[in-house]
């Protein structure tokens, strides 16, 4: 049955949108592809246009003014129609037959997601053409409060939080409890609808297979964010603090909004000492002594991992890697 919309939002994306775009064409349960194209300054409308397959299933909306990732999304869900949802960034692709296990109309979900692999760009060629793939392990259901704290980074690991994931979602549970990306965020927005769909009671299941790529890149948004993007996270996590939590999910989601604000600590700190240099920095922040400690340890670390890489000499590109483990 052909009821999935793969939504892909796109800016400056020329090189990549096309084998996006084609990636969700070949999937058989897809009914249509719907690309915002967020006003790039390239051709990357007419880049998606090009591989278009022919079957009257893809639709390239072109933005007058940037919308941001969850703007853009937004925008495509109103403007589709499939009861079952799919978000591809546009760096990224899909392997063929992905939907065949996510999407069992059977099963009881309202996200139902596989597992991600990571590769830089020179690495994910070796996905190209492939099929999704066991990966081993088993079927899991997420919590809210496992979900956020398997979203929270460590020092140990490379990034992959479940933010990261890309389920397919059941249009009727958005509408039902009126849900939709916040449009206030550049960074996180993928992690708190899932933790609003939680907490309004959605059934989010994880199945043992692989069938998106995930193209890593240093120029990506989520790689590059500012204070900013990083204080419109932290207020997202206090608006859902600021409701009825169980004692658990608090905890949990009490631990993440800690983490983010230490990150736009550091970030704000950064970005005043950039414009205003060191001494007014200080001064200017003397008031906020938590504000200085993470600024100061996320310098700290900051030196610590431009040590490691000058003294490690040249890296290879890194190898693929599962964002769930088996």
């Amino acid at each position: 049955m052909k009821d999935i919309g793969v939504i892909i939002p796109a800016m400056n994306a020329q090189d990549t949108i096309g084998r996006a775009v084609a990636s969700a064409l070949v999937q058989n349960e897809v009914s249509e592809v719907v690309v915002v194209d967020d006003a790039s300054r390239d051709h990357t409308a007419q880049a998606a246009r090009a591989a278009d397959d022919g079957s009257g299933r893809l639709k390239v909306i072109a933005s007058a003014r940037n919308l941001g990732p969850a703007g853009a999304r937004n925008l495509a869900i109103a403007q589709s129609f499939a009861p079952h949802i799919a978000i591809l960034d546009a760096d990224d692709f899909l392997l063929a037959g992905r939907f065949a296990a996510l999407a069992d109309p059977e099963a009881d979900w309202d996200l139902s997601a596989d597992n991600v692999v990571f590769a830089s760009a020179e690495k994910a060629q070796q996905f190209a053409g492939q099929a999704a793939f066991d990966t081993g392990g088993m079927a899991q259901r997420l919590t809210f409060e496992r979900f956020v704290r398997a979203n929270m980074s460590r020092p140990d690991r490379p990034r992959g939080e479940f933010g990261f994931l890309k389920p397919v979602i059941r249009r009727a549970f958005l509408e039902q409890h009126n849900l939709a990306y916040n449009e206030r965020l550049r960074l996180g927005e993928d992690f708190e609808l899932y933790a609003r769909m939680l907490l309004a009671g959605a059934r989010f299941r994880i199945i043992a297979a692989c069938g998106y790529v995930a193209v890593e890149s240093a120029t990506s948004l989520s790689a590059n964010h500012s204070a900013a993007d990083l204080a419109a996270l932290v207020a997202a996590d206090q608006r859902m603090l600021d409701q009825s939590l169980s004692p658990t999910d608090r905890s949990a989601l009490a631990a993440h909004h800690a983490q983010c604000a230490e990150r736009w600590h550091h970030r704000h700190f950064l970005d005043a000492k950039r414009e205003r240099g060191l001494v007014r920095a200080l001064a200017e922040n003397a008031a906020l002594p938590r504000l200085i400690l993470d600024a100061a340890k996320g310098v700290a670390q900051d030196k610590w991992r431009d040590h490691q890489r000058k003294t490690g000499g040249p890296t290879p590109p890194p190898e693929p890697r599962f964002l769930v483990g088996p």
